[in-house]
């Protein structure tokens, strides 16, 4: 069960990573405009905002993999718990305020590698 909440945890981290790419290098590009249904026009007036999310989503990842790196079990079981909460805690903010498909994207990974990590 420890090898599945890690696989979980880190599939979470790779995902924010990739949402790092998206918002900071992508935003107005092809790919990030069909991504967020974005124009370039309202792309390029919300590049700013966009690569700072993009920062957050990657200091998300890297507290994911520091749990998962992390030596002492139970400092990486806090750490785990931590991180995660925070991305569901966004996920359910983004989808209220954003697009309930965040809530699919981003908060439900979390919460069935939370639920994982809780059951070890």
């Amino acid at each position: 069960m420890n090898a599945i909440a890690n696989i979980l945890v880190a599939l979470v981290a790779t995902l924010h990573v990739y949402f790092l790419t998206l918002e900071m290098y992508f935003w107005t590009r092809p790919l990030g405009l069909k991504t967020f249904g974005n124009t370039p026009e309202k792309a390029a007036d919300s590049a700013v905002l966009a690569a700072n999310q993009g920062l957050y989503n990657g200091f998300l990842a890297a507290g994911l993999v520091w749990g998962l790196v992390q030596g002492n079990a139970a400092f990486a079981f806090q750490i785990k718990v931590f991180f995660l909460s925070c991305v569901i805690v966004a996920g359910i903010y983004g989808a209220a305020s954003v697009s309930r498909k965040i809530l699919f994207v981003q908060a439900m990974p979390a919460v069935l590698a939370l639920i994982c990590v809780w059951l070890v």
